[in-house]
């Protein structure tokens, strides 16, 4: 596991002005993040209504995720990322001159978190499926994980940057900033050299091509199984806006703590990305064991005794839960035939993503009613229980990985798809 394998995306110079944007953006994303989640629990003091601004926010990715990941595959997956970063940035700069004006009020950041939403759920399959032309094939793994490790990583520095400025420099000039942080990352998608690029096949048009998408899971028992893993714990177990939010307020008596946790967070984050990103092949399990490992932590952090204990913990949950996440990302991309990729990213992004509606308001009202350890803690308990039967069945299956694979390449081909071309995982891995 060298230094090398681990950044040889970044040979790519397209890649390295790609990440370097979408780090400097995202950065600006998690100020606006962590000021909106506080900005919404001081208006009411309740984490549940932090749930429901959450619930605006990823219900589009639940609703449409899917077809937008269709969409993705059928456009210039560059220019799709282009708008949708720019619809993003003036959704910013609105909710900055509104706060600025004082015309913000619950139903204002609500209607505008369900503006973003719609946009991501755009946006997110075609960043991610551009990410993957930025590199040769058999580097996919390493730019996916790369991807994480930026989208992760950048939790270091923004929500850290929101705690401490947002009492000096007030919300709306937080806004204002992330709006502006978008020029990181519309530069390089303007100006990046496209000769260069490997541009996937795009899908036909017609056909079903999100019910395709789903029988491509369904077909590989292995695949469908992590599929599910994946989603129970994305459900249930990051809902840290809320979660963290009340731990910091309640246990640790300082709502400027959730901006540091989430950065500690976010240091684990990048840690896990990175061991991720240096595995020349993902398996599952990796993704099981990054898993347990997030089940664990999440326990110790919820009952932490005191500030510097819950940082220190809190990284160990930022490493199994992006490797986790990086390493289901791998694993369908490694699987994935080239015209499906974005469909098959749009279906992971709806798992992690729209699952929020249903996770965050759950959470809220577990740290309002319950305790706010235990809006932590019931996640890591469902991940623990995920994690070990997913593990149970992979240890009794993986005699049959290679057939069941070979039978779906099979059927994929009567279908009109096309194989990956990548050697299916065995037991060894």
């Amino acid at each position: 596991m060298s230094q090398s394998s681990m950044f040889v995306s970044l040979r790519h110079r397209n890649a390295r002005l790609f990440f370097l944007g979408l780090l400097v953006s995202n950065v600006g994303t998690w100020m606006q993040m962590t000021a909106t989640s506080l900005v919404v629990y001081e208006i009411t003091g309740n984490a549940t209504d932090t749930g429901v601004n959450l619930l605006c926010q990823f219900l589009p990715m639940l609703l449409l995720g899917s077809w937008a990941g269709a969409v993705a595959d059928r456009r210039d997956k560059r220019l799709m990322t282009l708008l949708t970063q720019t619809l993003l940035a003036a959704q910013a700069l609105t909710l900055g001159v509104l706060y600025l004006s004082g015309s913000v009020s619950l139903l204002t950041l609500y209607s505008l978190s369900l503006v973003l939403g719609v946009v991501n759920a755009f946006d997110n399959p075609a960043r991610r499926g551009f990410v993957i032309e930025l590199v040769e094939p058999q580097e996919i793994s390493n730019a996916v994980s790369l991807n994480t490790a930026v989208m992760t990583g950048s939790r270091i520095v923004g929500p850290a940057l929101a705690a401490f400025l947002k009492g000096p420099l007030g919300a709306g000039w937080l806004f204002i900033v992330n709006g502006i942080s978008f020029v990181a990352i519309l530069w390089p998608l303007w100006s990046i050299d496209r000769t260069s690029l490997h541009q996937s096949e795009r899908a036909p048009r017609g056909g079903t091509p999100v019910r395709d998408a789903v029988r491509f899971i369904v077909r590989d028992r292995r695949l469908l199984t992590t599929f599910i893993v994946f989603t129970l714990v994305s459900t249930f177990a990051f809902n840290y806006s809320v979660s963290l939010l009340k731990l910091a307020d309640v246990r640790f008596g300082d709502r400027r703590y959730f901006g540091i946790l989430l950065a500690t967070t976010g240091l684990g984050s990048l840690i896990g990305s990175l061991l991720t990103a240096a595995r020349p092949r993902v398996t599952t399990w990796w993704f099981y064991g990054n898993g347990l490992l997030l089940g664990v932590s999440g326990l110790a952090l919820a009952w932490a005794p005191n500030t510097p204990v819950a940082l220190l913990v809190s990284v160990p949950v930022g490493m199994g839960g992006a490797a986790f996440i990086a390493g289901q990302n791998a694993i369908l991309q490694q699987e994935a035939p080239p015209a499906m990729r974005g469909r098959l990213l749009a279906l992971s992004a709806v798992a992690f993503l729209g699952s929020t509606p249903v996770g965050a308001p759950i959470t809220g009202w577990i740290a309002d009613h319950v305790s706010a350890e235990w809006s932590l803690a019931y996640g890591s308990v469902i991940t623990l229980v995920a994690a070990s039967c997913g593990l149970v069945y992979r240890r009794r299956s993986q005699r049959a990985d290679v057939p069941t694979h070979q039978h779906q390449l099979a059927a994929m081909q009567v279908d009109g798809g096309h194989g990956s071309g990548v050697v299916p995982e065995t037991s060894g891995g």
